[in-house]
């Protein structure tokens, strides 16, 4: 059960996993559940500046929710668990919420320095353009 309020099954597994390996292993398993991003959406305005590897955040006005991808395995199962957090919520969420659900889940313990400056550049862009009351 996480801070926000109910449990998220991707976040929940990292977060009983013992160890990097273990870790690192459901954030691989994660990438696998994120559908991939229509190559129509990969454009320069869905695409989140101040990330190592490329990244696209678009919202879905069809479906009322968000999709993200990457060319990074490691970044789309961190994609994943965001989205699982971002899509299950009406309202919008702040970034020091999804800061923190990350730091609940001991997601930020196993990001290296440069994943972790490009996720918080999703996270801020996930809040710029939630389009949520």
């Amino acid at each position: 059960m996480s801070g926000l309020g109910f449990s998220h099954t991707l976040g929940d597994k990292i977060k009983a996993a013992k160890g990097w390996d273990l870790a690192m292993r459901e954030l691989m398993l994660a990438s696998k559940t994120l559908p991939e991003l229509a190559c129509c959406d990969r454009t320069d305005e869905n695409k989140v500046a101040g990330c190592q590897s490329q990244v696209w955040l678009a919202f879905n006005t069809t479906e009322a929710k968000f999709q993200a991808w990457s060319d990074a395995k490691i970044i789309r199962g961190v994609l994943a668990v965001l989205l699982e957090v971002a899509n299950s919520h009406p309202q919008a969420i702040t970034a020091q919420t999804y800061i923190n659900y990350m730091q609940e889940i001991g997601l930020h313990r196993h990001l290296s320095q440069s994943r972790a400056n490009g996720i918080t550049a999703v996270i801020h862009r996930l809040c710029s353009v939630h389009p949520r009351p």
